[in-house]
């Protein structure tokens, strides 16, 4: 996927994918994005960065298209099969997963990727769809 995020069909559902390259990436609820980390000496100066691409109006989002969830997801790296979360593996440990707050709805997916001074950060928003 070349794109900053996308969607794929999973079943008769779709999940998000967050394109471009691997990051470690929380989801920040307040905003409803998901914050990768692509480059930053601190935590500090990655949040900082997010909070002030949130904040600025004019922040050069892409449009990345719809999304609609029944509810909350799973934030899992794409090379591990749905089936196999929860599964030990054969020398110990389990895929990493992590449980995301996120309501029913349909979403407008917007995302960004900025080089600033102090990070790199890449930004996935989920912008709620009139009814």
């Amino acid at each position: 996927m070349n794109a900053l995020a996308g969607t794929l069909p999973i079943g008769t559902a779709a999940g998000l994918v967050l394109g471009d390259e691997p990051a470690t990436t929380c989801y920040l609820p307040e905003h409803r994005a998901f914050l990768r980390w692509l480059a930053a000496d601190s935590e500090d100066d990655l949040f900082a960065e997010a909070e002030r691409l949130l904040a600025d109006p004019v922040t050069p989002w892409e449009d990345c298209g719809p999304w609609e969830t029944d509810g909350p997801a799973v934030l899992m790296d794409s090379v591990t099969a749905g089936a196999e979360l929860g599964v030990e593996y054969p020398a110990g440990g389990k895929p990493e997963q992590a449980y995301v707050e996120i309501e029913k709805g349909r979403f407008t997916v917007r995302a960004i990727h900025t080089k600033g001074e102090a990070a790199w950060v890449g930004l996935v928003r989920l912008i709620p769809e009139a009814a």
